[in-house]
């Protein structure tokens, strides 16, 4: 066969000088058709040989090699000039037609394959190259490229059946390749560069590092083009529908941009996961260059798109396609979502994760402290941590040889911009049995992650720059509430919370924190405790799902445990929180003093409130989340207490009526509702909808929407394929954001 070392030679020489055949770009359906041309690469020989075989034209069998690699939906597939899409570690199938039949004997064949970014700079030495003989037999091929002969086509002998294997650990990105034939001591050499292949990671390989065995779990992370995050506050959890939509035009594309361009992974870490979702989670935001998303954490979203009001990844990733430059505005679902696009495009299995109440500890401290004032404010100007009402992150699935880990796990990236690691916006990836296991200087940014869930939340009562301060309260749960995804094939909601941490308040959980707090090397010393006292419970009563726009009551139940009366002093606030913890607005104060009985059926007291829309209405954050607080002190006692909570309330429903039953190919009629439950007009409104039948995302502009009515919009669709289905829509406007809904259906 191919003299391997004399081939490589000459093709690293051919490339450096430039010297290749004419082009074999010129499509003619599933066919590239090599030019018969000065295609020859002859040695002088003073005796006559048979002349190499000449290639005429190679079919890229995109449809069985779509439907074998599952990667038939991605859109670069189709169309006049479509892009072969391929997964590494399995065959890829290709049919070869020559001037003559292919005699194994005395005909060598061989494809030297290189990776395009690379252009002059590619080399054997670094698997940028890659001269791969045709063989008789398939060989196991891991770790080596390796290609055999299926068969010849029983009609034409010309046409041979091939079948070539990129590596198990192959680089992953666009390749082009040469077809070299010989025989005996003739060469010829024809190029099919104009056609170049993608070759991805592959979840369905077991050699894979990416490999995962289950079916559905491959169907959920890598192939569905839809799925659900959660926000909202751990008491009124919101359910919202995205679509990733990563076989999409445009999105193979960006996504490989996006590793190459923006955050300029050198391609010899590109065959490596761990290094490429690195390197994504710093490439999806823009702080520090050119990502994708800005990020805006203000309620002023002017000259850009608020982030509650994108439905998608395709908008945004073409957005940047178009205009090269980051895209207004984002926060952290919408790099989660962007984010999941973007790997599961490339090929690793990817899900969004929420956490509520999911700290953000810029200290390292494994701690969240809060300083109150006497007025049971927290002091903003001294806060530097912070707590999230919630936080949306991803986890991608993946070996970590790199921690000696060879068995595949989920482990947490996070793309929106919080902290600097290695002088760059980006975290991960952390594996989240090392969080759970709290060993926080496991690489990346592992400290980082178990403080987001599972640091303790401290509150200090705060008397003047010179005054020691006094540890009114230390709270073991408030972090890490709960952390969800969507579950496999469903729907619905999963708890992953004990992925990540043990129990609240078990052993293990304990041990846990104590060795995490070792490793840090952070010794923190309290020395003004609280005096022990039980005899007072405070709790907050809050009513559940009360809509924008009604009524709702806030309390703060005293309850004396003891065995004599007790005078109690109370400041109860509520303030607007944005759901990174920060407090904005005072919608109310209330200071009360309570004398709280003994007696058992007169030993419960109330402080509390009533709000009306037009009290909090003018204040109220884009999300409806506000900042219950309570201070209490104990007369007679160094007693005091301060304790908070979050409460939103929730948006209404957009309702979907289909007038039509769907079918494939077929157009259905469907009308969305949405009901005005403020008590005053909306102004500016308008739906937007989105989907996987729908070619973009439609927008139709209402107007005005009067107290309490309803208004209601129609469109029209047509399925473009079968199974389940799912529509998404918005409605905004100048006074009220954020109302979502989606239907599922089948076609």
């Amino acid at each position: 066969m191919t003299d391997c070392f004399g081939l490589c030679r000459l093709f690293e020489r051919q490339h450096s000088t430039g010297k290749m055949g004419n082009d074999a770009s010129t499509p003619n359906g599933n066919f590239v058709v090599i030019p018969t041309g000065n295609n020859m690469f002859r040695r002088s020989t003073n005796k006559p040989n048979i002349p190499p075989l000449n290639l005429e034209w190679i079919d890229y069998c995109y449809q069985k090699n779509g439907q074998k690699h599952r990667t038939d939906k991605y859109y670069c597939m189709h169309g006049n000039n479509p892009t072969l899409v391929v997964r590494r570690g399995l065959p890829v199938c290709f049919y070869l037609k020559f001037d003559r039949e292919y005699d194994k004997a005395n005909d060598s064949v061989s494809f030297m394959f290189k990776l395009a970014e690379m252009g002059g700079d590619s080399s054997f030495g670094n698997d940028t190259m890659a001269a791969v003989p045709l063989k008789a037999n398939p060989s196991n091929g891991n770790g080596h490229w390796s290609a055999y002969v299926m068969s010849s086509d029983s009609v034409d002998t010309d046409i041979l059946s091939v079948r070539i294997t990129p590596p198990n650990n192959c680089i992953v990105g666009q390749w082009i390749f040469d077809v070299d034939t010989r025989s005996g001591e003739e060469a010829a050499m024809f190029s099919a560069q104009g056609n170049p292949i993608y070759i991805l990671f592959n979840p369905w390989c077991p050699t894979d590092e990416v490999y995962i065995k289950d079916d559905a779990l491959r169907d959920e992370y890598v192939l569905s083009e839809e799925g659900l995050m959660w926000r909202g506050s751990h008491s009124r959890q919101k359910e919202v529908m995205w679509k990733y939509g990563q076989f999409q035009k445009n999105m193979l594309e960006s996504s490989f941009l996006l590793l190459l361009k923006i955050r300029r992974l050198a391609l010899i870490h590109c065959s490596d996961p761990v290094k490429v979702s690195r390197n994504l989670s710093a490439a999806v935001n823009a702080p520090d260059e050119l990502g994708v998303v800005q990020g805006n954490w203000t309620e002023d979203f002017s000259g850009g798109t608020a982030p509650i009001n994108w439905l998608g990844s395709e908008d945004i990733l073409n957005q940047f396609i178009k205009t090269k430059k980051p895209v207004k505005y984002g926060q952290c679902w919408v790099y989660a979502g962007v984010l999941t696009t973007v790997c599961r495009a490339i090929g690793i299995p990817c899900r969004p994760v929420t956490a509520y109440c999911a700290a953000h500890d810029t200290q390292n401290s494994l701690t969240i402290d809060y300083l109150v004032d006497d007025e049971g404010k927290i002091i903003e100007e001294l806060q530097t941590d912070s707590i999230w009402n919630y936080h949306v992150w991803n986890e991608v699935w993946m070996a970590r040889p790199d921690l000696n880990v060879l068995d595949r796990s989920w482990q947490v990236i996070d793309a929106t911009p919080q902290e600097l690691s290695e002088g760059q916006f980006k975290c991960g990836p952390a594996s989240v049995t090392a969080v759970r296991n709290g060993d926080i200087r496991a690489p990346y940014d592992t400290a980082f992650v178990y403080s987001e869930v599972n640091a303790d939340k401290v509150y200090w009562r705060y008397y003047g720059i010179s005054q020691p301060m006094k540890l009114l309260r230390k709270d073991t749960e408030a972090i890490g509430k709960l952390i969800c995804t969507k579950a496999v094939g469903k729907w619905e909601q999963e708890n992953i919370t004990n992925n990540y941490k043990y129990p609240e308040k078990s052993t293990e959980e304990r041990i846990t924190m104590h060795k995490a707090l070792k490793q840090n090397n952070s010794i923190f010393s309290r020395y003004y405790l609280n005096e022990d006292f039980n005899e007072i419970k405070f709790d907050f009563e809050l009513v559940d799902d009360i809509i924008v726009g009604e009524n709702f009551r806030v309390a703060v139940r005293i309850t004396n445990k003891g065995h004599k009366d007790y005078t109690v002093k109370v400041i109860l606030r509520v303030d607007t929180v944005d759901y990174t913890g920060k407090n904005g607005s005072l919608i109310t104060k209330i200071e009360q003093e309570k004398v709280v009985l003994h007696d058992p059926g007169s030993n419960v007291e109330f402080v509390q409130t009533a709000l009306t829309y037009f009290d909090y209405g003018k204040d109220v954050k884009s999300q409806n989340v506000f900042n219950i607080s309570c201070l209490a002190s104990v007369v007679d006692t160094d007693y005091e207490y301060f304790g908070q909570d979050d409460f939103r309330v929730r948006k209404p429903d957009i309702v979907f009526e289909m007038l039509d039953k769907p079918a494939i190919y077929s157009e259905v009629r469907t009308l969305v509702k949405f009901r005005n439950p403020l008590p005053l007009s909306l102004k500016d409104g308008k739906f937007l909808i989105a989907g996987s039948s729908l070619p973009k995302t439609l927008e139709f502009k209402i107007g005005k929407v009067g107290a309490k009515k309803t208004t209601s919009v129609a469109f029209k669709f047509t399925p473009q394929s079968t199974g389940k289905q799912v529509i998404s829509a918005k409605f905004t406007s100048k006074q009220l954001q954020d109302v979502d809904g989606y239907l599922q259906f089948m076609v």
